[in-house]
């Protein structure tokens, strides 16, 4: 048996692939994630966010390894062994994997011990949130802009890229990982939207218990205290929230009808 033979057996050609499940309705998971899954040897998921239902993808006899118990050092070795092993591996992260996964780590990690990787991408909470909210981010002449961030906690945050910081420019946000600092967040948020600001919370959006609670800068904090919610909900603060189909007032340019683009002239008519 030859060099190569011997390594073909004992290394996998395929990439330990980081794949996106989406916000946790299984079915919202990219075809080519649920391909992954189906292919896959070994799973290794975020037991603490990924609902089990996402599994459902994978062969019957694939392994699945929770990383909630696991520590970096820990989960990157079970990925190697399994990888130098021949095996197809998947790490399911949450979501969408560069948001908040802390999976460039576990690159830095795997290619210090030359082992080839690829990121499937997934859809976001923010996403599914508004397409439960039925709103729209980025409506003409009222916001352009999408912010997606986070509060400081345990895990701390650029000084230019405080809660303060970014409010100031009264766009659209959507705020992940910071609910248990919610009377901060309200204070903040009332200052810089007005205490009348649109807002919601959109709890475990896209699974089976999602619930959406519309409300106020100034009630925010008491909302989401009468609810109960202590984790795994997203604030999305802005006026695209106070739009109402009713209110619409500003419609866009792509699809106005005297507005000419490289697909269509503009009609004269008035």
């Amino acid at each position: 048996m030859n060099d190569s033979t011997t390594a073909s057996k004992t290394t996998s050609t395929h990439p330990i692939i980081f794949c996106g499940a989406g916000p946790g309705d299984p079915d919202l998971i990219t075809v080519k994630g649920q391909q992954a899954l189906a292919d896959a040897d070994l799973v290794i998921y975020a037991g603490s966010l990924v609902p089990e239902a996402l599994l459902k993808w994978t062969a019957p006899d694939c392994q699945h390894q929770s990383s909630a118990g696991l520590h970096l050092d820990e989960m990157v070795a079970i990925m190697a062994e399994a990888w130098q092993a021949g095996k197809r591996v998947v790490r399911l992260h949450t979501g969408d994997p560069s948001l908040y996964g802390a999976i460039f780590e576990q690159m830095a990690k795997l290619a210090g011990r030359g082992i080839p990787y690829t990121v499937i991408p997934g859809v976001t909470a923010a996403f599914a949130a508004a397409a439960a909210m039925k709103v729209e981010y980025t409506l003409p002449e009222v916001s352009q802009t999408l912010i997606l961030t986070r509060m400081a906690g345990r895990t701390p945050v650029p000084e230019a890229e405080t809660l303060t910081a970014l409010a100031g420019h009264q766009a659209t946000m959507a705020i992940y990982l910071s609910i248990s600092m919610i009377d901060e967040m309200t204070r903040i948020l009332s200052e810089a939207y007005g205490l009348d600001g649109a807002c919601a919370v959109v709890y475990r959006a896209s699974q089976p218990d999602e619930k959406i609670f519309w409300t106020t800068t100034a009630n925010l904090a008491e909302t989401v205290r009468e609810a109960g919610i202590k984790r795994t909900a997203l604030v999305v603060v802005g006026r695209v929230l106070d739009v109402s189909l009713e209110t619409l007032a500003h419609e866009s340019k792509l699809y106005d009808r005297h507005f000419a683009h490289g697909f269509r002239e503009a009609d004269q008519a008035r």
